[in-house]
């Protein structure tokens, strides 16, 4: 039944990718919710999140040929993808003259996910089922691993960033990660 609702999605992708408007609305009803949630969680503000749930959505429409269809892990990559884009958003929102203009090939090499081929392919059902496993290893770390990992992937801080922050050394930094 997996690899059914794997092949479906990717379907979905495939007429994307055709220019097929129907199928850029399915992948809208698949993915919508659970992307503007994360998205939420890193820009922390409605409308900026709604702004970029829709810049995913035009990426998804002007690029998706950018989806490597060999790695079968569109879950992933729109994860990523959105990811990517709130960090952009929040970075550029808080301190927009630290970053580079904003380019297509800015958005190629930092905003568009490049895949591992070694990332087992998840649809979205299989990865909701994991979501409580996920959830009580994350309920099982110190304080300072959360925190830590919070700044890396909600902040979009590097681990070198961190250490700076935080005033530790970077193998401590390393270590909470």
């Amino acid at each position: 039944m997996e690899d059914i609702k794997l092949n479906s999605e990717i379907q979905i992708m495939k007429r994307v990718i055709e220019s097929d408007e129907k199928a850029l609305e399915e992948l809208y009803d698949l993915y919508s919710q659970i992307l503007y949630t994360l998205i939420n969680k890193v820009v922390n503000n409605k409308d900026g999140s709604e702004e970029v749930l829709a810049d995913v959505f035009l990426l998804v429409w002007k690029k998706g040929k950018s989806f490597d269809f060999t790695t079968q892990n569109l879950y992933a990559w729109l994860v990523l993808l959105a990811h990517n884009k709130a960090v952009d958003r929040k970075k550029r929102d808080s301190s927009p003259d630290d970053l580079p203009e904003y380019s297509d090939e800015y958005e190629d090499k930092f905003i568009i996910p490049k895949l591992s081929k070694s990332i087992e392919a998840q649809d979205l059902e299989s990865a909701f089922s994991v979501k409580d496993k996920f959830e009580n290893a994350l309920n099982k770390l110190t304080g300072a691993q959360k925190y830590v990992i919070n700044l890396a992937y909600y902040e979009g801080k590097t681990q070198n960033d961190i250490a700076n922050q935080l005033n530790i050394p970077l193998p401590t930094v390393k270590s909470k990660i």
